[in-house]
This record gives structure tokens, C-alpha cells and sequence, in this order.
């Protein structure tokens, strides 16, 4: 308890913690589910039942894949309307309705009381098994003292926050660090049983298989047993969604939708690790406990206990405490929300919070639950003590699913049918509820206190139609199936007759649509609120401070008036407005008090059906409007954009063609203007020495070269960018073709001194390219490299990798790095380097922008990157060339 404690305070302390705030844990926590019921229950199932037991699972299991769908759709609508409990969501869908809110509410109590007093009842029998002592009166049961400091710790940490749809970080986190105990403390008598007791699986099956039900038990059986699966696999999915703690844990405690995708595969993982071992234990206390009369609920305490290990047994009760106070606290925030905030402030202390301060009003309420927190354990505490001793843990938990069922046709109504009514959704929740009273509630607490009555055996009166477990004359339906299928069947028939028999409410329509297209409503949730009427700002922000406090209502308004362009000066509030107000106040005292408030500050008009409809056809429009304008909006942002860095990028092409023109140009005047002053010099002097007229002649031809070479150049790139320049592949070996590219180059490296490196294999195979294009490329990287390198020690390395697909070439030089910006750009046509600072090569500028153009000829990649020390230039070519 004391660990349990120091995880909810250092969690709360830490509540922005990426740790705590993630899919894994949220995930664990949603093992609340698996309470003590699970840990010792379903071994006890297993034992009497077989795999009877596995229902309760497999209804989750089969449900869970749709929660991508389902479950998404209801943390939306809880979001928006920051509900804060499954009353609350279930009478916000039937126009914010307070009866519908307090009946739930009702009907919830009326079940998950029981099955907490069961978690208590298993708190206390497992004790007194592991210490082997007897509890007499309430002051030696060590569950009192239990009861209360649970009281206390869920009074305090669930109730940190006054409004309700908080995210109790601290709870979450110790329930997640609780399910990992018991699944572990589970597991670990598990493989004691199995294979230090037994002699693993098969051994247990082999002994097991000798007793004589073995095989009626574990099988489903006829077609009777298989309808008795079905209806209990229906039971449970209800109840993944609509018991309170599961309700607690999976909506109002989720940070993220997409911690769905964690949590559709990890509980169910979860279950399955958990199942593993209820059989071998059932059946493992089904041989070693033959013919004694032992509760088989307790088998996993009682078989370690049996040889004499203390550990084992003590840590089992550990786990088993866990799985108890997790689904104790968790279902007792749930309640008291409930409790407070549908029944104690709407039906008795609303008219006192409109009064006072918001400090007094926030105490208040925080006290208001806290009681509510505390009397319901309390309570819990004495429905353990003298009602439920007679009853094992299996019974309890079953009834509670099937009080709890009695919610689903309206809970899943409100998600699905738009034409579901407040009415309707009242009438099917009490007819069922009574029928489910008559078919279990009656007879089974007959049955224990009172064997003499013929009531179950000949029906009331003696009407064997009026059978309770055999309603009608369904004779092959049990006990639970049997009242699941009747309760059921009243409720959801009277649900749909009553809601479709009589004419809709404008409201209750308007809240369909919210709900069922809640999708479509997401971020425009306020404006699919209909109301007409009179409401001042003024007003509505007076009853908003008396909850919220003045900064936090200022605030809130701000967001509101800047979401929907709204003047703060503007006077009269519209049905945005009254619902962004609602929302506030629902997390705080609830929807059904929420909406007695802002109605009495509001004088609203009631709206006809027809107007209600036509309004959501203009709102869907105008919405659906709204999103094409933005995402064209976004469109034309997008292309504007895009527009602009094209015409940026055309500036600097432009620019640098100009630049290009300039550089080609003083090229060719070069050559031509040497090569027109040496043969003036030659036509005008004719007395010039033999000597120096050869000097000439040699200029002459040497200019003449380089002026073919430019020409030549511009003229390859001309051809490659038209498509017109072939290439001309052949096999050729690697080294030779380096030899021949570097030999031209050989005296000016030895002139500059350059140290070169080679980091080439022998053996390389010979691969296909155009050989005379190749030797370009290289020379025209290696001269690059010589320009570049550092003057002081100039350095190069080539190397070459070769690949299954592919051959890589590396040209390294030890000189200045290449701007990051210009790493891309240095094989475009018209670039010249941002960096000023470098001196401008020598020469068209071409050479890169002509290697590229060879390279992509040979459908290879060419590219450049700097090193930690100098720049290296790449290109690699395919061995097959398409």
C-alpha cells in the first residue's frame, strides 16, 4: 500500500513525463479489468466448469479490433464535450438528460457495489488462507483497515482536480504498475504449479483427463452449450465498455487516440499470458485436493501452501491484493463522478454552488466527491460483510455484468441510431433492469437464504411459464445467459418501440447528429449546436468565474473569441457560445448540472423538428464548405509558395547565366586574341628571329587547342541536354582506363608536388561504359582535385569499391570544403559557389555540369561530400546498363 501510494504522488509530481504519458502504460492500466475475479475466480470457474471460464475473455478479444472504429468515435465525442463519466455520456446523446443521468447512475451503483464488496470478500478470505486465522468480528478483519486506507487514497488522488475529465496521471500509473504485478505474481505460481509440482502441461492433462466429467467439461458441448458461449462472449464484450472502471481507464484517462494502437494488441496479449495458467492451476488443485473440500476459487494460494512455500504463497497474495484495490479505486472515482455529478449536486446541491466563491465552489465540489469516494467503499465494505459472504466470486461478477448490459442498447444506440430517444432509452433501461431482477436477482438470492421456496422450481403461483430460470419455457439457456437473453430483449425492443412510437425532441436530434457524425463535427463542434433565443456574454461569463475562476474563464473566452473570430465586445452570446460554455462546466458538476445552469442565465425558443434538420443540413454544408475553402486555401498557400522559390531560383539562374555568358565569352576572346597578336607579330615582322617565330607557332597552335576544347565542350553539352550525344558501351578493364585518364596529368602533379593515393582491388572485373566519355569524367575530377587541394601539402586519393550491382569511384582532395549550400548546385550549368572568399578556377565552368551529363548517360549517380577534412567527388556506375 505504501509503494502504491509513492507511485501516485511521485507520478502526479511528474505528470509531463514522456514515461508516464505513453501508449504502454495506458495500456496496462486498462488490466483493471482483470480483477480479483480473473486472478482467483477464473481458476475456480475453470475447476468446476472448464473452459467455461475463457467467455470472459473472448468477448474482449473479439471486440478489441474494432475499437480502432468504435472506441476512436468515443473518446471524440468525450473529448469535445469533455465528459467525465459514463452517466454523463450517456445523458448528454438524450438531450442532457437529468433523469436518464441519475438512473445510470442507479443502475450502476446498484451493480459494481457488489462486485466491490467481492474484490473485499477475496481481500479477506485470501488473508486469512495465507496467515491461516479466522476472522470473528469487523475489528480482526484485516479488510476494515484495507476499506479505510483505500478510502483514503482514492478520496485524495481521484479527486485532485475539480473538474472531472482531468487525467489522474498518479492513478493510472499505479493500476498500470499494478497489472504488471499481478500478471507476474500469476505467472509465477503458474510455472511453479506446472512444472515444479507437475511435470508441465501434459503431465497435468494426463491426470487430469482420468477423472470422469473431464470431457463434458471442457467442451463446449451441443448446440445448447454453444448458444450458452455465445450469449456469455456478448456479456463480456459489454462489459469491456461499460463497466465504470473500464470506462474510467479507457476513455476519461486516455491522453491520445493513438494509444488505441498500443492497447489493441498489448490487453489482449495481456489476457492471454494471463490464461495460460488458470487451467494447469484448476485442474492441478482438481488432483491434489480430490475429494477434500477446499474452495476452488483459491487454488493458486492454496496448492504452494499445500508444499509448504511461504514465498510463493505470500507473493500470490500480493498479486491478488493488487488485482482487488486496483478495481476497488478505479470503480470508486467512477461512481463518485457519477454519483456527484448526476444525482447529489443536480437533485440537492446546485442551488448552493450558484452563490458562492469560486474557491468555495471548487472545495465543494472536490468534497462532495471525496464523501461520495469514501461512502461508496464504506458502504461496499458492509455489503461484504453481511450480504455477500454467503456467495462466491464468480456469482457476484456475473449478476454485476448482467446490471451493467442493461446500459448497452442506449450506450450503443447513442453512437449508431440517430432516431434513439430519451423516452425510449428510460423505458428500456427499467424494463430490462426489472426483467433482469425477476430472471437472477430474485431467485438467486432466494436460493441462498431461503431453500424451502418453490418459487425457482414451480414459478410464481405455480406458473411454470413464469419459471424465473426458465422464462416462457426456455429450458436450455442457464441461469446468466438465460437472464441476459430475456433482459436484453425488453430493453432493447422497448428501447427502439418507445423511441420510433412518438415524436422526437429538437434536442435530443440535435445531440444524435453530434454523436453519430461526430467526424464530421470535430473542429467545428460548437457551431453543430443548435439553439435560439436570448443569451448576453455577460451573463454566461458570470456563471463560467463561478467555477473556473476569473482568469481561467478569461482565458477560455479568449480561445473561443479568437477560434471563431468573435469580438470580445460583443454583447449577446450565440448557440456556439452556450455550448463552448456547457463543455466548460460538464467536466466540473456534470452535463445535466451544466445545462440547469446555463438555462437559467439564457431565455431560450424552442425549435420545431423540421427547423432542427434543415439547420444540420446548412450546418453539414457549410462545414463541408468551409473545409474544401481551406483545403484550397492551403492549396493555393502551397503553389504561392512553390511559385515564389521557382521565380527565386529563375533570378539566380538568370543571373548565373548571364554570369556563364560572361565567363564563355572572355574564354573564347582569350585564345582568339593570343592567337591574332602572335600572327600579326609573324605578318607585320618580318626580321622577327627563327627562335622566337616558332615560339609564336606554337602559341598559335597551342590557343588553337584550347579553343577547340571549349568549342567541343559547350557543343557535348548542347548534344546530352537535347538527347542527341550517344553513348558507346563496351567492356573495359577498370585499371587501364584510370591509367589512360591520369597520364595526361602525370607532369602537372609531379610540378605541384602532389602526394596521391590509390585504393584500387587487383582483381576488379571488367564492366561496360563508354571509355573515352570515363576518361573525361576522370580527368576532369582529378584536375579539379589539383585545383583544389591544399597548396601547402596537397593530398589526393582515388578509390574504387566494387558491389554485386555496381562500381564506385572516389576522387578525395585535402582542400576548403564546399558551402552546404552549394553541395547540390555544383553540377548545374549556370553555378558559380555563394562562397566569394574562393579564388574562381580557371576555365568554362562546364566540367562538372558536362561529368553529370555523362554519368546519368550511363544511368549512374555523380554527387560530392565534405569530408571532415577536405571534399571527396563520387560516382558510381551500373554494372548493367539498360
Amino acid at each position: 500500500m505504501g509503494i502504491l501510494f509513492a507511485v501516485a504522488h511521485w507520478s502526479e509530481k511528474k505528470r509531463q513525463s514522456r514515461l508516464l504519458n505513453n501508449p504502454y502504460v495506458y495500456s496496462l492500466s486498462l488490466a483493471v479489468y482483470c480483477s480479483a475475479w480473473t486472478y482467483y475466480g477464473s481458476t475456480g470457474v475453470a475447476a468446476h466448469s472448464g473452459i467455461t471460464y475463457l467467455t470472459t475473455y473472448i468477448g474482449p478479444i473479439i471486440i478489441i479490433p474494432f475499437w480502432i472504429v468504435v472506441l476512436r468515435k468515443i473518446l471524440r465525442i468525450s473529448r469535445i464535450n469533455k465528459i467525465s463519466s459514463l452517466a454523463d455520456f450517456i445523458s448528454l446523446r438524450y438531450q442532457n438528460s437529468r433523469i436518464l443521468g441519475g438512473l445510470v447512475t442507479l443502475i450502476c451503483i446498484f451493480g459494481i457495489l457488489p462486485y466491490i464488496s467481492l474484490q473485499l470478500k477475496a481481500i479477506s478470505e485470501t488473508f486469512h488462507v495465507v496467515t491461516q486465522t479466522e476472522s470473528t468480528h469487523i475489528f480482526n478483519d484485516t479488510t476494515t483497515y484495507v476499506a479505510i486506507v483505500l478510502a483514503g487514497f482514492a478520496s485524495y488522488y481521484g479527486t485532485r482536480y475539480s473538474d472531472a475529465s482531468q487525467k489522474r496521471i498518479g492513478i493510472v500509473t499505479a493500476v498500470a504498475m499494478e497489472s504488471v504485478l499481478k500478471l507476474f505474481f500469476f505467472v509465477l505460481v503458474g510455472v511453479y504449479v506446472t512444472f515444479f509440482v507437475f511435470d508441465g502441461f501434459g503431465d497435468i492433462y494426463a491426470k487430469a483427463s482420468q477423472f470422469a466429467n473431464f470431457d463434458q467439461r471442457n467442451t463446449i458441448g451441443s448446440l445448447s452449450g454453444g448458444v450458452n458461449w455465445f450469449f456469455l462472449c456478448v456479456l463480456s464484450m459489454f462489459a469491456i465498455f461499460l463497466l465504470p472502471r473500464q470506462f474510467q481507464m479507457t476513455v476519461i484517462e486516455n491522453n491520445r487516440e493513438s494509444h488505441i494502437k498500443t492497447a489493441i494488441w498489448l490487453f489482449p496479449l495481456y489476457m492471454l499470458i494471463f490464461n495460460l495458467f488458470v487451467y494447469p492451476i484448476a485442474w492441478g488443485g482438481n488432483i491434489l485436493f480430490e475429494g477434500e473440500k477446499v474452495n476452488s476459487d483459491l487454488y493458486a494460494l492454496l496448492i504452494p501452501q499445500l508444499f509448504g512455500n511461504k514465498f510463493i504463497t505470500v507473493l500470490v497474495f500480493l498479486g491478488g491484493f493488487s488485482a482487488a484495490i486496483s478495481m476497488i479505486i478505479v470503480s470508486c472515482i467512477g461512481l463518485s463522478t457519477m454519483l456527484s455529478n448526476n444525482i447529489l449536486i443536480p437533485y440537492g446541491f446546485l442551488g448552493q454552488l450558484k452563490s458562492v466563491e469560486p474557491r468555495e465552489n471548487e472545495s465543494r465540489i472536490l468534497n462532495i466527491r471525496r464523501i461520495s469516494i469514501f461512502l461508496l467503499i464504506i458502504l461496499a465494505y458492509f455489503i461484504y460483510r453481511f450480504l455477500v459472504l454467503d456467495y462466491n466470486l464468480v456469482s457476484i461478477g456475473m449478476i454485476s455484468f448482467v446490471i451493467i448490459a442493461q446500459l448497452g442498447p442506449v450506450f450503443f444506440g447513442s453512437l449508431f441510431w440517430k432516431r434513439g430517444s430519451e423516452a425510449g432509452a428510460i423505458s428500456g433501461i427499467i424494463l430490462g433492469f426489472l426483467v433482469c431482477f425477476y430472471t437472477l436477482l430474485l431467485p438467486t438470492f432466494i436460493g441462498v437464504y431461503d431453500s424451502s421456496s418453490t418459487f425457482i422450481s414451480d414459478g410464481p403461483f405455480h406458473i411454470s411459464a413464469l419459471k424465473p430460470f426458465q422464462l416462457l419455457g426456455i429450458e436450455f439457456l442457464e441461469p446468466i445467459p438465460h437472464a441476459l437473453f430475456w433482459s436484453l430483449w425488453v430493453n432493447v425492443f422497448t428501447y427502439a418501440a418507445v423511441s420510433v412510437s412518438f415524436k422526437g425532441n429538437y434536442r435530443e436530434r440535435n445531440y444524435a447528429e453530434m454523436y453519430v457524425d461526430i467526424d464530421q463535427y470535430t473542429n467545428n463542434h460548437e457551431n453543430a449546436f443548435i439553439w435560439k433565443g436570448t443569451a448576453y456574454t455577460r451573463d454566461i461569463e458570470q456563471v463560467l468565474i463561478r467555477f473556473l475562476g476569473e482568469a481561467r474563464t478569461k482565458r477560455a473566452l479568449n480561445i473561443f473569441n479568437l477560434k471563431y473570430n468573435v469580438d470580445k465586445k460583443q454583447e449577446k452570446a450565440d448557440s456556439r457560445l452556450i455550448k463552448f460554455a456547457e463543455n466548460l462546466l460538464t467536466g466540473h458538476i456534470g452535463t445535466a448540472s451544466a445545462r440547469i445552469l446555463i438555462s437559467s442565465v439564457v431565455k431560450e425558443e424552442k425549435i420545431t423538428l423540421p427547423e432542427v434538420l434543415t439547420i444540420l443540413e446548412e450546418s453539414k454544408e457549410t462545414i463541408m464548405l468551409n473545409k474544401k475553402l481551406t483545403e484550397t486555401s492551403n492549396e493555393l498557400k502551397n503553389l504561392s509558395a512553390q511559385l515564389k522559390l521557382a521565380n527565386e531560383k529563375l533570378l539566380i539562374k538568370d543571373k548565373q547565366k548571364d554570369e556563364f555568358l560572361s565567363t564563355v565569352t572572355h574564354e573564347l576572346r582569350t585564345p582568339i586574341t593570343a592567337i591574332r597578336a602572335a600572327g600579326e607579330i609573324l605578318h607585320d615582322d618580318h626580321e622577327v628571329p627563327e627562335e622566337l617565330k616558332m615560339k609564336f607557332l606554337q602559341n598559335i597552335i597551342t590557343e588553337s587547342d584550347r579553343l577547340n576544347r571549349l568549342i567541343n565542350t559547350v557543343l557535348d553539352l548542347e548534344k546530352f541536354e537535347s538527347g542527341n550525344q550517344k553513348i558507346h558501351l563496351n567492356e573495359h578493364k577498370i585499371l587501364e582506363t584510370l591509367n589512360q585518364a591520369l597520364s595526361p596529368l602525370n607532369q602537372l602533379i609531379q610540378k605541384e608536388n602532389i602526394e596521391i593515393e590509390f585504393h584500387i582491388p587487383a582483381n576488379l572485373n571488367p564492366i561496360q561504359f563508354d571509355q573515352e566519355r570515363i576518361i573525361q569524367v576522370i580527368q576532369n575530377l582529378v584536375s579539379n582535385a589539383i585545383k583544389f587541394s591544399d597548396k601547402e601539402h596537397p593530398q589526393i586519393e582515388i578509390s574504387v569499391f566494387e558491389s554485386e550491382n555496381e562500381t564506385l569511384f572516389k576522387f578525395y582532395n585535402n582542400g576548403k570544403h564546399i558551402p552546404e549550400d552549394d553541395v547540390n548546385l555544383l553540377f548545374d550549368k549556370f553555378f558559380q559557389s555563394s562562397q566569394q572568399t574562393l579564388k574562381k578556377p580557371i576555365g568554362s565552368g562546364l566540367g562538372l555540369t558536362i561529368c553529370k551529363q555523362i554519368i546519368d548517360a550511363h544511368k549512374g549517380k555523380i554527387w560530392a561530400e565534405n569530408e571532415k577534412i577536405g571534399v571527396t567527388f563520387c560516382f558510381i556506375i551500373p554494372k548493367f546498363i539498360k
